[in-house]
């Protein structure tokens, strides 16, 4: 049964995708050292987090393009640490955003991402292109290793990417690994959000019609899930579909990528609003 009233406004119209298309491309970090926010992308392995960038490239190119390797084994697609640029149009200007891509995390010790090298990525220690190596993580001596990493270097928001299908039947050693990720995030000051992809997946009534994600009650228990598995308000969980066997591109698609890609860029603001506040403090002493 959906919901009467959707537990959160949503406009489905074109109007309301330029509109947020423009909000992003017109967008500028509160920190004028910094000219893009860097947002680091991670969840388990086949969560959609080469999906995620595939989608947002979609909508602002203005039709379904894969540039980033996305897939469904069992094992992680991607094996680098990989950042990414979208373009406005073919041809546009660069939007003020890069996606960092890593490798999936894995439940299993030793395997995926190593912990560490989290550390290093948000930091903004790790170079473009490394190659992860479950067996040693990224150290001071590796080629193109930055010591001294800018301000615009490190990770100014983190997203975590879940399945939707996959929430409720979380591993534990999993769970704990994204509390550990959380814990070193906090400890930088880098704000939080989540996605829940593949809602049309996990609930029928958001596969027949998409504009009624936040008229399913399923969606919203999957939601207020995955917000306490990963001990985050509510209001920082969103749903998500990417691009992944349409052609074309779809309008309620877009608005919740869209949507989503709003939320980053608030909370990029909130980490340089804070890092403000951190240096006046530390001036004042």
């Amino acid at each position: 049964m959906e919901l009467e009233k959707p537990w959160r406004p949503m406009v489905w119209l074109s109007d309301r995708r330029l509109e947020l298309m423009d909000t992003v491309s017109s967008y500028k970090p509160l920190c004028s050292s910094v000219s893009k926010v860097r947002v680091l992308l991670m969840g388990p392995v086949g969560a959609g987090k080469s999906s995620f960038f595939n989608s947002i490239n979609s909508v602002f190119k203005g039709h379904v393009t894969i540039q980033a390797m996305a897939g469904s084994s069992a094992t992680s697609v991607t094996t680098q640490f990989r950042t990414y640029s979208v373009k406005a149009g073919r041809e546009g200007k660069p939007l003020p955003i890069i996606l960092c891509d890593t490798m999936g995390l894995e439940d299993s010790t030793g395997a995926g991402l190593d912990i560490d090298d989290i550390t290093s990525i948000l930091k903004g220690h790790m170079p473009n292109c490394y190659q992860f190596n479950a067996s040693a993580p990224l150290h001071s001596e590796t080629h193109g290793y930055r010591s001294s990493p800018e301000l615009k270097d490190k990770i100014h928001c983190l997203v975590f990417v879940l399945d939707g299908c996959k929430i409720s039947i979380m591993p534990d050693k999993l769970e704990a690994k994204l509390a550990a990720v959380r814990r070193k995030a906090n400890l930088l000051g880098i704000p939080q959000l989540a996605l829940v992809t593949k809602v049309d997946e996990a609930c029928p009534i958001v596969k027949e019609d998409l504009t009624s994600v936040y008229k399913s009650p399923y969606i919203k228990d999957l939601l207020q899930e995955a917000s306490a598995r990963l001990g985050l308000p509510l209001s920082c969980v969103l749903p998500l579909k990417n691009y992944s066997e349409e052609l074309e591109l779809e309008l309620p698609v877009d608005i919740l990528v869209l949507s989503a890609l709003q939320q980053i860029l608030r909370f990029a603001d909130t980490y340089f609003e804070e890092l403000d506040d951190r240096l006046s403090n530390s001036e004042v002493k």
